[in-house]
């Protein structure tokens, strides 16, 4: 219980940590917020596969291969249909002035805003049913991965806000919301986790396409919209490496 209690505050308080960041520098360069979340990508992307899919591969449970394959598939659609009722988080930042200046409306940034809570929901319950895994390198990898994706995501949500004019406890108060929804969502995966043993092979995998589909259709763009491709792919790379050291000092 310690360690869901410690992981759900990760999941909220690196979103506050982000929000804290972005009010100090009020806007990242777009060469180290592509490097940062190129790493973050990395990271996220080798929890998906170490952490979460390739468990679940191994349970010792009748077609286990199966229920990772359809599990995979079935977390990609899930947040794809996410998507299709949600912008997608790139084209909404409001941080490439050049490019989209349409997304200074007050109506695009919440949005956007509404399209980052929404995806908070599959990452937190990545993060809680992570703990079927029984394993606390896969555990720490996966929260740990999602946590650390969070804070890029989070500092961007401070410049469109203030340029709306929203006020700063404002801001803030918007940030309490977004970390609350990382937090109940993870606390539902682990309860997810305890009454779906027979199943947690797709459990797992369906945590794992999730965090698949968010690495491919939103990270990955994001980090080569701006002229810094090979910066940011030397940056999965590095992240990728990173967490598999880290999974391998911690298992």
């Amino acid at each position: 219980m310690n360690t869901l209690l410690i992981t759900a505050l990760a999941m909220g308080g690196s979103s506050v940590l982000g929000v804290g960041i972005g009010f100090l520098l009020k806007k990242i360069p777009h060469k180290y917020n592509d490097a940062i979340l190129g790493t973050a990508a990395g990271i996220m992307l080798a929890a998906a596969i170490l952490g979460l899919i390739v468990p679940a591969s191994e349970f010792d449970l009748p077609y286990a291969f199966l229920m990772t394959v359809a599990g995979v598939f079935a977390g990609a659609f899930i947040v794809s249909i996410l998507d299709s009722i949600t912008p997608h988080l790139h084209r909404l930042a409001g941080l490439d002035q050049e490019k989209h200046p349409e997304s200074h409306g007050a109506g695009k940034v919440l949005l956007f805003i509404a399209a980052i809570a929404l995806h908070k929901i599959p990452e937190g319950l990545a993060a809680g049913v992570s703990f079927g895994t029984e394993n606390t390198g896969d555990i720490l990898t996966v929260a740990g991965s999602i946590s650390l994706q969070n804070i890029p995501e989070a500092i961007v949500i401070v410049a469109p806000l203030l340029t709306i004019g929203v006020s700063y406890s404002r801001t803030l108060m918007i940030s309490l919301a977004i970390a609350a929804i990382s937090m109940i969502s993870t606390v539902a995966g682990y309860g997810i986790v305890s009454i779906t043993a027979g199943i947690m092979p797709f459990i797992l995998a369906t945590a794992g396409g999730a965090m698949l589909y968010v690495v491919g259709d939103e990270m990955i763009p994001e980090t080569h919209a701006h002229g810094h491709e090979k910066l940011a792919t030397f940056s999965l790379v590095a992240g990728f490496m990173v967490t598999l050291l880290l999974q391998n000092l911690l298992g």
